[in-house]
């Protein structure tokens, strides 16, 4: 079966102690760590098998609109906005079998060549993790859920700074836009 795993924004901002919107001083660590090792999981599976992973990565212009929502965050070329070191970044630009697309708003689609990408892969399962569950996870599956693709979302590979909204998005991929929550 062909596949892909989306990867989203597991970046420092998002998944380290010190980033600006982490998701563990909110929450707990176990949490958090429990959607890291998770992540980390399914890329050494992708990675192991040859399987298509691509990384959303906010990837944000230091005046970018957003910040009038959220504190600046995943700014352009700061260490914010580099994918955790406990996911190997440096395999993504050796690899055939990976991609990064930096994104500036919550779904991987807008303004991007996801939907391109997806085209030419052409596959048969899309697999999502990432953060945060409530916001670009969600959003990017919805997107995904408009293109008709069959959703797999790992609820142990997802994480936000707000539980209550990580339940209601679960709920919302799943009963909506049918993405199975595994």
């Amino acid at each position: 079966m062909k596949k892909v795993l989306i990867v989203v924004d597991m970046l420092n901002d998002f998944c380290h102690k010190d980033g600006v919107l982490a998701i563990s001083p909110v929450t707990n660590d176990v949490y958090a760590k429990t959607a890291i090792d998770t992540v980390k999981t399914k890329v050494e599976e992708y990675r192991s098998n040859n399987d298509i992973i691509i990384w959303l990565a906010d990837s944000h212009a230091k005046d970018d609109k957003e910040f009038d929502r959220f504190p600046p965050h995943a700014i352009k070329d700061t260490w914010g906005a580099q994918v955790i070191d406990e996911l190997r970044p440096d395999e993504i630009e050796k690899s055939t079998f990976e991609m990064l697309i930096p994104k500036t708003r919550y779904s991987g689609f807008y303004g991007t060549d996801l939907e391109y990408q997806l085209m030419r892969i052409n596959p048969e399962l899309v697999e999502v993790v990432g953060v945060c569950t409530s916001i670009c996870v969600m959003d990017t599956v919805g997107g995904l859920a408009n293109r008709d693709y069959n959703i797999n979302v790992y609820k142990d590979g997802v994480a936000d700074f707000d539980p209550a909204g990580h339940e209601v998005a679960l709920g919302r991929m799943e009963g909506l836009y049918g993405a199975k929550i595994v």
